[in-house]
């Protein structure tokens, strides 16, 4: 039976994962209450449509950063994706290259970032990055990334500490199997484990803006001041991410968070959003809140889980015809007809 929305590949990824797997991709910090809002908040906003405009031929493509994606929607970097197929992250740059999209290749992938890029000739695929407390191995990461062909660099600058994920306190889950590993981390003949750096500061984005051509994403922002602070150090763009509510607990949706770091930007970069997409509806809200593209994450684990590679591509299928759906019912023959004044508060 054919799956008609994400809520249904994620039912099928829960019965075909191992349950600790399951909890470690579904799973949140504490209570887990940014997880539910990061969702629940984009169900409080409504679309209000306008009629009679003609939205005969869509345009649903985007630019960042000098790639081309033909819908703003992009792959979140997510990791160890070799727990959910065996193919991992070479099945999800497949899809992402069929569906004409952005893959953000996670630190903490089960394939490297070279053979990602070999398993998907002409993909394309921006980094994420943790700076590592070697400066030396940072470059080192950072260099083959480049040379891979990745088009960006995204920092996640959200994590100086890992997150209390209860879930997997409870099951035990601390590392991967035996045959699988970071393969990004590896140096030499051993592989390092990422580490989180407290002492993370502005002066590290300084560092790898020296460091690197490559255009600068900062994902985790929140705050608007934040934001204003980014632009002073050379950033590319900013992600508004609370990262899908596994770090800290109880940070607000980040929908809800996404207008006042739009007005703190004033459209000097790009501000893309993660967090709680499930439907083609939730990127047109993003959008006209100012947002100019979305990232999802834990969707595309469960469409690799549920049909490896193809469920990945009948998930970013999936989301660009209800994005094309959306914009026709909107009265929107471009994404960028959106505008903040379709969006309303339900609730």
């Amino acid at each position: 039976m054919e799956r008609l929305s994400l809520r249904e590949f994620e039912a099928a990824a829960h019965d075909r994962l191992e349950p600790a797997h399951y909890d470690y991709f579904a799973g949140g910090a504490g209570d887990e209450i940014t997880v539910r809002a990061n969702e629940v908040a984009f169900e409080r906003l409504g679309l209000l449509p306008r009629v009679l405009r003609g939205t005969v031929k869509l345009q649903t493509g985007v630019t960042l950063l000098g790639s081309r994606a033909a819908m703003p929607v992009l792959v979140a970097p997510t990791a160890f994706h070799r727990l959910a197929d065996p193919e991992g992250e070479r099945a999800t740059a497949r899809a992402a290259a069929a569906a004409e999209t952005i893959m953000i290749v996670s630190m903490a992938a089960t394939v490297a970032v070279e053979d990602v890029a070999a398993a998907a000739p002409g993909a394309r695929l921006w980094f994420q990055l943790y700076v590592q407390p070697d400066p030396a191995f940072t470059e080192a990461v950072v260099r083959r990334a480049e040379a891979a062909g990745c088009g960006a660099l995204v920092v996640t600058v959200d994590s100086p500490v890992l997150g209390l994920r209860e879930r997997d306190l409870r099951n035990g889950f601390h590392d991967l199997p035996e045959h699988l590993c970071c393969e990004n981390m590896r140096d030499g003949d051993r592989v390092r484990p990422i580490a989180m750096s407290p002492g993370l500061s502005w002066e590290h984005i300084d560092r790898l803006r020296d460091m690197t051509a490559l255009p600068i994403v900062l994902k985790g922002i929140t705050h608007p001041e934040d934001a204003r602070l980014a632009l002073g150090h050379g950033v590319s763009a900013i992600m508004v991410s609370n990262h899908g509510g596994r770090q800290l607990d109880t940070v607000p949706a980040t929908i809800d968070l996404l207008p006042d770091v739009v007005a703190a930007v004033g459209g000097a970069v790009p501000v893309l959003l993660d967090g709680g997409v499930r439907r083609g509806t939730d990127v047109l809200k993003a959008l006209a809140l100012g947002a100019a593209a979305v990232a999802v994450g834990r969707p595309v684990i469960w469409g690799l889980a549920a049909d490896g590679e193809r469920g990945v591509t009948r998930v970013l299928g999936r989301l660009r015809a209800e994005v094309e759906h959306a914009l026709t019912l909107c009265g929107c023959a471009s994404v960028s007809d959106l505008e903040p004044g379709m969006v309303r508060r339900l609730c």
